[in-house]
């Protein structure tokens, strides 16, 4: 199917925000796809709407360049991308952003795709300096002088269209005492250090700088209400605090050093968590986000929005080891990241539900327990969410959108596409 989301206006039709009521809900899903086998997938089609304007609204103006990672649904991505306050992907390996772009029978290509982490893919580098279409639509990540010579080694200046190139600030916080506070990314920290890469770049041929990124994964991908850490919410508030300040000031440098060297189109920051924060940043003019549109349960740690779960997937009860136990088929769906309980799948209906503290999610099989777990019986299934929004994509073939209490259509993931970059 061909997905069209509808803006704000144009969803008056739907109940506002049935996922407020977990009662009415769930269950719905249930009754919307009582046809189907579990495992299955879901994609609410009024919670995708309501989360992709609330994305536009928090973004006050700033548009949103849609982080393909934390979608993996190019019927999603294609949807989204028509909607005002969207522009653009920024797509996590070369071979994906190539094929996303690349026009085909069924599909014009996407024009604007940056690829958001440095690329050492020789084939698919020989690609794109070979395609003067894909060399215009697609930019490359860039955060030191070795990833040139690659791309030179590999198609030499003279021999290659020019390729478009993104210069990656790194947007973790030195914090006094704690030491870097983010994600270990990008080498290039200081306006000098951005000014002298950027002097590099333009010196040399077959090369355009078109643009900056800085990515502050400690606002962004950090919940700063935790359920049931208070502690850990207030340190996480308090660095924060301190941390929006540092980033907007020291971005704000590098830009104008690197200004001073290249006309930039674009500069980059941000991600769902810090929507608000990163649109003030004067020196940003686009914010790249995708989280938020899914709704993995690892935003639901924050205080400031609270994204519907428009992504879902249920699965079925095989057996009972216990009258007050049930074992799920599979489960052990983890999310990247540091190894905890928060990446595993939230429990989301029955409420009441808990996994076994020493199994936990199972590839193969996960037990439950708790106050609904006596009640479930073979066939019955439970719904849950991924930490991860974009993860669950890597797991299933396709989504059922569901509108209401009905089955409209189903949209394959990369994974269904027979994509699996990485």
């Amino acid at each position: 199917m061909k997905l069209t989301l509808s803006p704000p206006e144009g969803s008056m039709g739907r109940p506002a925000t049935p996922w407020t009521s977990p009662e009415h809900y769930w269950p719905e899903l249930t009754r919307a796809t009582e046809h189907l086998d579990p495992p299955v997938a879901v994609l609410h089609l009024g919670a995708l709407e309501h989360n992709a304007a609330d994305m536009v609204r928090r973004a006050a103006g700033k548009p949103i360049r849609v982080a393909s990672k934390s979608v993996r649904v190019r019927g999603v991505i294609d949807a989204v991308l028509e909607l005002p306050g969207y522009h653009g992907v920024l797509a996590y390996t070369l071979a994906e952003a190539l094929w996303l772009a690349e026009p085909s029978a069924a599909r014009s290509g996407i024009d604007d795709v940056v690829v958001g982490y440095p690329t050492v893919d020789r084939k698919e580098i020989a690609r794109l300096g070979a395609s003067a279409e894909l060399a215009g639509r697609v930019t490359l990540m860039i955060d030191s002088v070795a990833q040139l010579d690659l791309i030179d080694h590999v198609c030499p200046p003279g021999k290659r269209e020019s390729i478009r190139v993104c210069l990656e600030l790194d947007g973790s916080w030195l914090a006094p005492v704690l030491g870097k506070l983010g994600v270990w990314r990008s080498p290039i920290y200081t306006p000098a250090d951005a000014r002298r890469l950027a002097e590099e770049i333009v010196q040399r041929p077959g090369f355009e700088l078109v643009g900056m990124m800085a990515y502050e994964a400690q606002i962004a991908g950090v919940g700063d209400a935790p359920a049931g850490q208070p502690v850990m919410a207030r340190v996480n508030r308090w660095m924060q605090r301190q941390s929006r300040p540092e980033i907007a000031t020291r971005r704000g440098e590098a830009v104008t050093a690197v200004r001073q060297v290249a006309d930039l189109e674009f500069v980059n920051g941000g991600g769902t968590g810090s929507l608000e924060s990163t649109s003030a940043d004067a020196s940003v003019t686009e914010i790249a986000a995708g989280s938020g549109l899914l709704g993995g349960h690892l935003f639901d740690n924050y205080a400031g929005f609270l994204p519907a779960p428009a992504a879902a997937f249920a699965l079925p009860i095989v057996r009972k080891a216990t009258a007050d136990s049930a074992t799920m088929l599979g489960g052990g769906w983890i999310a990247s990241g540091v190894p905890a309980a928060d990446r595993l799948p939230s429990l989301e209906w029955p409420l009441g539900l808990r996994y076994a503290p020493r199994e936990a999610a199972g590839e193969v099989q996960s037990p439950v327990f708790g106050t609904a777990a006596a009640g479930l019986v073979p066939g019955d299934r439970v719904w849950l969410r991924h930490t991860k929004s974009g993860e669950l994509s890597e797991h299933v073939d396709r989504f059922h959108i569901v509108d209401g209490n009905k089955v409209i259509g189903t949209l394959p993931s990369y994974r269904g596409e027979g994509k699996v970059f990485l």
